[in-house]
């Protein structure tokens, strides 16, 4: 039984030839489980350390994440299925935006623009123009 949010057979079927076979050192854990716990990670927001004990240690996959966006092999996971899919509509495009992605323009966050006056300064009431604010003479 496939949980919520994890990969069914259709889906591991297409990605598991993009994946790398364990070359030295010990087996790697189970990428099917691993990469379900990515997407639990990524799905949730949650940190990394709250990771179900159902998908391993967190560490593994954090690191395995990490050493498959360094080589390109998340990116072609990505790539065949988001293309795959799309092209059947069988993708569920779900957008988030926080302020935690997203920067504002430095207008947007309160920068002063070239010429403004500096803060504390008050318009004259006879001329309009800004003056050096009090106690300035």
């Amino acid at each position: 039984m496939v949980g919520r949010g994890e990969l069914t057979d259709r889906a591991w079927a297409a990605i598991e030839p993009l994946l790398p076979v364990s070359g030295r050192g010990r087996r790697w854990r189970d990428h099917r489980q691993v990469i379900n716990a990515i997407l639990w990670k990524l799905r949730t927001g949650a940190p990394w350390r709250d990771l179900p004990e159902r998908y391993g240690p967190w560490k593994t996959a954090h690191e395995r994440l990490r050493t498959w966006t360094a080589d390109g092999t998340w990116q072609r996971i990505l790539d065949r299925v988001i293309v795959k899919d799309d092209s059947v509509g069988e993708l569920e495009w779900i957008v988030s935006v926080d302020s935690s992605v997203v920067r504002a323009h430095q207008h947007a966050a309160g920068a002063r623009k070239k010429g403004d006056a500096p803060p504390g300064s008050r318009p004259s009431p006879s001329t309009g123009k800004a003056s050096a604010g009090p106690g300035a003479d």
